[in-house]
């Protein structure tokens, strides 16, 4: 596999050429989440998916990160359009923070994306002014030198496609995310006819999702997750709760139908799964009326063998119903013994901390817990590599890069991508920021790919209304805090001879509790005073400052083997 240590030397060539693509990956490669491509020809470039990813546990106050847009913003009169795959949170949750920044192209997207993008644009105020256009599996659309074609792909979202894109260089196949799924729900399997003509005319290059690139198995059917349903339905004695991905709306539709089965009716809790039902009931994705969802008032008062709560939560997010529900703190509704709670997903990586502390909250709760460990409470959306497999059987690229995910899934569908006949030079395993350029090299026209210079491609987070203002050192100060606490020196000195006036006092959060430290504040204090005394009036404020962190460090070190942020305010009056 090529990478970016070992390009060949008919990359490097001297008779170069003018590339006639150049793929750009902003986000998603090297990770899961944040899912963002853009392609470029000339002063053309298009923009697959504009999504977010939710914060690890030690980014402390992250509410979501980003994408870094930088390269896009400084070439908008260059954006011919933004094509959304399907309406998960990885791929359209930074579309607004995109426009709000000036990119002002048309977005294309399948109905309920549309949907769905539409309460996020309204949410910001942008939907006025964006120019949404719906598209399906027949669509064809022009953005400069791009023919944009649609695929239906096989996912946890009903109406997900992936792209093909005919480009100056040659057909170019995004898969997004996908599964070959023989028996889906809605029964709109993915479309493998057209990716086999496609292979048959000839694909110069794959985007394939390697999310389950360490499963060796295909996935299975959806409809294994409608047996789980089923039993646990017919078993409960109580109500039944489920969380869920508020975006999963073929999961919906799934305990939709295996409540009535059972004599059950269904309500839906949490701000996101309420707006994304209702637009899925509107658009007729969802085989429901909104008279026939539950009130929380019925939630609560009717009997527990007839009642099913469809919940967000299920990634354990702090502000989200489930996890609310599971500390008792939900306003609405009360978990109570009897009733059954179902966390029908698996944790995505990095998440796996609050996920399991959501589990202990419920099970301290006395409600009966089901999850990914004990049964089949979930299907995953990604193909495993079987059906990795399948895909570059299908279409036969010449030249491939493995898309959405981790890097070591990224380098083992590379590895497979050599195993089904992809020349290994051809395979590029590369991370955010790392492009690849495609064109002729020499006379023959021949095409090949090589490096192109690296672009920004950083984590951008937002807290609060902030955007970008958190950088890794914040996070990093956010982290000490957290850890070890910190310690505040105030002292006053006369700004003629250097006299100490007021001080040292000591202040100390998260190190220490001060009414049971009294002793060892004190002594904190003489290591201050011991700087003082070797200063004098001519000794620069920032070096007293200085001299007191130093001291107070060594003495938190010795004392506590702590290392507490130390923040010394020397004040000359």
């Amino acid at each position: 596999m090529a990478n970016k240590n070992n390009k060949n030397k008919q990359q490097n060539g001297k008779n170069e050429q003018e590339p006639l693509l150049r793929v750009i990956p902003l986000g998603g490669l090297g990770e899961i989440g944040k899912n963002m491509m853009v392609l470029e020809s000339g002063d053309d470039l298009i923009i697959i998916d504009v999504g977010l990813m939710f914060p690890t546990s030690d980014m402390h106050g992250i509410d979501i990160i980003i994408p870094n847009a930088e390269y896009v913003l400084d070439r908008l009169d260059m954006v011919r359009g933004i094509f959304l795959t399907h309406g998960h949170e990885d791929h359209i949750g930074a579309l607004s923070y995109l426009l709000e920044e000036g990119v002002n192209a048309p977005i294309y997207a399948t109905p309920l994306t549309r949907g769905l993008v539409e309460v996020k644009l309204r949410e910001h105020k942008l939907l006025a002014d964006a120019d949404l256009n719906t598209v399906d599996e027949e669509s064809v659309v022009e953005a400069g030198p791009f023919t944009v074609e649609f695929f239906h792909t096989c996912h946890s979202f009903p109406d997900s496609a992936g792209l093909s894109i005919m480009t100056p260089a040659g057909r170019v196949v995004h898969t997004s995310d996908y599964r070959f799924d023989p028996t889906p729900v809605d029964e709109k399997p993915t479309e493998e006819a057209k990716l086999k003509a496609w292979g048959d005319e000839g694909v110069v290059l794959l985007m394939a999702d390697s999310t389950n690139a360490e499963q060796e198995e295909q996935t299975p059917s959806e409809r294994t997750v409608g047996v789980m349903l089923n039993e646990v339905f017919s078993q409960a004695e109580g109500r039944v709760l489920l969380a869920t991905f508020a975006s999963n709306i073929g999961r919906v539709q799934q305990i939709i139908t295996a409540a009535r089965t059972h004599g059950r009716r269904v309500g839906v809790i949490g701000r996101s799964m309420i707006n994304n039902v209702r637009i899925a009931i509107k658009l007729g994705y969802l085989d429901i009326t909104q008279d026939e969802l539950l009130t929380t008032a019925e939630m609560e008062s009717l009997p527990g063998h007839e009642v099913v709560i469809v919940a967000t939560g299920s990634q354990g997010e702090p502000t989200s119903a489930m996890v609310r529900m599971s500390v008792g703190d939900h306003r609405q509704i009360t978990l109570r013994k009897g009733d059954t709670v179902v966390l029908s997903a698996t944790p995505i990586p990095g998440n796996e901390e609050l996920f399991n502390g959501t589990l202990d909250n419920l099970f301290r709760r006395g409600v009966d817990v089901l999850y990914y460990k004990m049964g089949n409470v979930h299907v995953s959306g990604h193909g495993g590599r079987a059906d990795y497999r399948h895909m570059l059987e299908l279409t036969r690229p010449q030249f491939f890069i493995p898309a959405h995910g981790e890097y070591r899934h990224l380098v083992l569908h590379g590895r497979l991508a050599a195993e089904t006949g992809v020349k290994e030079e051809n395979i590029f395993v590369i991370e955010d920021g790392q492009v690849i350029e495609i064109g002729p090299a020499g006379d023959n026209g021949e095409l090949t790919a090589r490096y192109g210079e690296e672009v920004p491609a950083n984590h951008v987070f937002v807290d609060g209304l902030g955007v970008g203002d958190i950088g890794n050192v914040v996070l990093r100060d956010r982290r000490h805090l957290g850890n070890d606490g910190f310690i505040v020196c105030i002292v006053v000195l006369d700004e003629f001879d250097g006299a100490i006036l007021y001080g040292p006092e000591i202040i100390s959060r998260g190190f220490v509790y001060m009414r049971e430290s009294e002793d060892l504040m004190e002594r904190a204090e003489q290591a201050v005073l011991r700087v003082l005394k070797k200063s004098n009036k001519k000794t620069p404020v920032r070096v007293v400052e200085n001299k007191i962190r130093d001291a107070l460090g060594q003495f938190a070190s010795r004392e506590m083997g702590r290392r507490p942020m130390i923040l010394p305010q020397v004040m000359e009056v």
